[in-house]
């Protein structure tokens, strides 16, 4: 065959880089060192994009379980993820158990959002109260800075609600966050004793600037915002926000919008129940906003799911007949197949087409636990890499 052999160099250069594009992040990583050209194109925001969209095209996902264990104190709480085999015929056993030992001296289970082209975003409710983001696939971490807004008094900021997402404009990662400013109003002699109240304050935090800033906002609900992990749809945010003032009483869903830096809000589907009696779960369901509706004292849940289209407005896309022994829904897996969570916080996977649920074994001790289908990314955050501090790569009991 003398004569069709080729070298490296012969081949042509599109060729190589679509066989490249093909690859694990794993092998692009240890091929860096292969040539000085290739590391430049690894590191540009075409190649990086189009690897990542090819992933996602293809269905590579990975899955990963978070869930906290230990008890509650300081340094006694870890965030154990573990990582699913997605193969056909060993799907959903255990491939991977890792402890990640998220700022573990805040004593609490730090809460996980994503993934954003392949990273997710944990942050803490402790004293400390940090932050960072994470690239599991390339093993770079950043911790972000402390917060820009001042405390009235040591430790009294806390973090009630946050969202992470990307900006298509820009091409930034962005973090916004709600944070309550405990305000102590003390009485002046002529008035009566004044209870604590809370100052709420907005801050959204660029990667690209690795900084904080405050952007306004008008708060008009009565209720919390009480969910403290977001939806992410098409570069926008969103949370179960809490009803409007007196006397409409509607539950309210709030938007950010991570380009234009804007919040707004629009109204829950209509689904004809008491509202005192149903539970409402947000959610990304093919590139839209969904709603899970479900009632919260049944013993056997069954789940009306309301998908957004149009100008605000929602139809009812499936209803699912009752389950026994489930509690909250997590998330959607492929052809329609539904995670959710047991009342002893356990994973279950539902087929939708046959109604079969299946059982990995995978539970948490202390709060619910989160299912985070992400596809590889090459996504530089200007980080460091993970060391014990944080991340402890070793099978973790169960």
């Amino acid at each position: 065959m003398k004569g069709w052999s080729r070298s490296r160099s012969e081949l042509p250069e599109d060729l190589i880089m679509e066989i490249l594009l093909q690859l694990p992040v794993k092998s692009l990583i240890r091929f860096n060192c292969v040539c000085k050209s290739w590391c430049c194109c690894f590191q540009t925001s075409n190649f990086i994009y189009k690897h990542h969209h090819i992933n996602l095209e293809n269905n590579r996902l990975n899955l990963l379980c978070t869930r906290a264990v230990g008890r509650p104190g300081p340094g006694k709480v870890i965030l154990n993820y573990t990582q699913l085999s997605t193969e056909q015929d060993d799907f959903l056993s255990p491939k991977l158990d890792n402890q990640f030992t998220f700022f573990k001296d805040d004593g609490y289970p730090p809460d996980v959002l994503g993934p954003r082209n392949g990273l997710l975003f944990f942050y803490s409710y402790g004293q400390g109260k940090k932050s960072a983001i994470w690239n599991p696939s390339t093993r770079e971490f950043k911790t972000l800075p402390p917060s820009s807004i001042q405390a009235p008094s040591p430790g009294y900021n806390s973090i009630d609600s946050a969202g992470f997402g990307f900006d298509s404009n820009t091409g930034d990662y962005k973090v916004i966050q709600f944070v309550d400013r405990v305000s102590l109003n003390f009485p002046s002699p002529d008035d009566e004793y004044t209870p604590p109240g809370y100052d709420f304050t907005v801050e959204l935090y660029s990667l690209k600037t690795d900084s904080w800033k405050e952007i306004p906002f008008s708060g008009v609900f009565t209720d919390s915002y009480h969910n403290l992990c977001d939806t992410y749809v098409n570069g926008t945010c969103h949370w179960h926000a809490g009803k409007d003032p007196p006397p409409e009483h509607n539950p309210r869903i709030l938007s950010f919008d991570m380009a234009d830096e804007k919040f707004s809000t629009f109204p829950f589907p209509e689904f004809g129940g008491d509202l005192d009696y149903y539970w409402f779960q947000l959610l990304e369901f093919h590139g839209s906003l969904g709603i899970f509706i479900y009632p919260f004292q049944a013993p056997e849940k069954s789940f009306d799911l309301w998908v957004m289209n149009g100008e605000y407005t929602w139809t009812k896309q499936l209803c699912i007949d009752p389950i026994p022994r489930v509690e909250n829904p997590l998330g959607f897996w492929k052809n329609g197949d539904l995670f959710l969570e047991t009342p002893d916080h356990q994973l279950v996977l539902f087929e939708h087409r046959t109604g079969e649920v299946k059982r990995p074994g995978i539970k948490t001790s202390l709060c619910s636990m989160r299912v985070f289908a992400y596809a590889e990314s090459l996504v530089r955050i200007n980080g460091t890499s993970e060391h014990k501090g944080y991340v402890i790569r070793q099978p973790c009991i169960r």
